[in-house]
């Protein structure tokens, strides 16, 4: 997936002049590498390595779209947006708005997320509902390596600001992806399979966590509804209200704390338009409300695993 995406970014950058990337080490490839070959590339004008500051970081990218460039703002990890919040929330999300669409910071916002290697409570957290709650971001989480350089394509090319959350433990995925990338829309779910036992809702990380339970399932004669969102603001309600019309059962699937989780709004979404006598059964599955542990089999202990969703939907398709 790591190269899925910088081949995106690479597309675009030779495409349009106006993008360029800015943040800690892009100069030096990006800490996953995921810009390799961009300064030899494009110079040091449209690869900007940065000071350790990412409120500089995010408000040089903001002025930047303001006077017609089209940023990348690579945040390195996830964990460090949280020093450029006011930014990010107070202004990136809230231009367009206050100047009546006269100013617009069509922005990239790539922040590698989720748990990956032991990387501990500062370094792995999925926080993805929070910006989903924020109102002029467009959020992003895709879990297939076409998914994420096409979703990245697209992202380049809004107007509006995008925040990419690239799945840290998906880097290693591989899969097929077209020479030539096109973008994919924002708010279309991928279905992974097709069921009737039950429809189950995902993104990211989870999504390939979900794939493997699905597939032992169906084994077993379970056949159920998969949809990958793949983004989670906006999102593709009707295709997830239409699935569980049918199927009238329900599992949200996500690597984030289960608590306040954007799985909660998919089920409010869903109840609010099919009635409470539209469901015969629901469940969201997330992680626990604790910090991310350190320590390898804690780490193991909080994550959503294959088994975990086996037995979510197992409980779901005999309610």
């Amino acid at each position: 997936m790591i190269e899925a995406l910088r081949r995106a970014a690479e597309q675009e950058m030779r495409r349009d002049p106006r993008v360029w990337v800015l943040g800690e080490d892009v100069a030096r490839g990006g800490l996953f590498g995921q810009y390799r070959g961009f300064l030899e590339a494009f110079g040091p004008d449209r690869v900007v390595s940065t000071p350790i500051s990412e409120s500089t970081i995010m408000g040089a990218g903001l002025g930047a779209a303001l006077v017609g460039t089209r940023p990348i703002i690579e945040m390195r990890i996830f964990d460090f947006v949280m020093c450029a919040m006011d930014e990010l929330v107070n202004q990136i999300a809230k231009v367009r708005y206050m100047f009546g669409g006269q100013g617009r910071a069509s922005v990239v916002v790539r922040m590698p997320h989720g748990i990956w290697r032991n990387s501990a409570a500062q370094h792995s957290q999925m926080l993805e509902a929070w910006f989903a709650h924020l109102p002029g971001v467009v959020v992003v989480a895709p879990s297939t390596p076409a998914d994420a350089a096409g979703l990245l394509v697209a992202s380049i090319r809004s107007d509006d600001p995008v925040l990419f959350f690239d799945p840290k433990d998906l880097f290693g995925e591989t899969g097929e992806v077209p020479d030539e990338i096109e973008p994919l829309p924002f708010a279309m779910a991928r279905r992974v399979r097709s069921g009737d036992a039950a429809t189950v809702v995902t993104w990211s990380a989870a999504a390939r966590d979900v794939a493997r339970a699905t597939e032992s399932l169906a084994r077993e004669g379970i056949e159920t509804d998969v949809l990958d969102l793949r983004s989670i603001w906006p999102w593709d309600e009707e295709a997830v209200v239409a699935s569980v019309a049918r199927t009238r059962r329900l599992v949200v699937v996500h690597e984030a704390v289960e608590p306040a989780g954007f799985g909660a709004e998919v089920v409010a979404r869903v109840v609010e338009r099919l009635g409470p006598g539209g469901l015969r059964a629901v469940r969201r599955l997330g992680a626990p409300r604790v910090p991310v542990p350190f320590s390898p089999p804690l780490e193991t202990a909080i994550r959503v695993t294959e088994q975990k969703i086996v037995a979510a939907i197992r409980d779901v398709v005999a309610a």
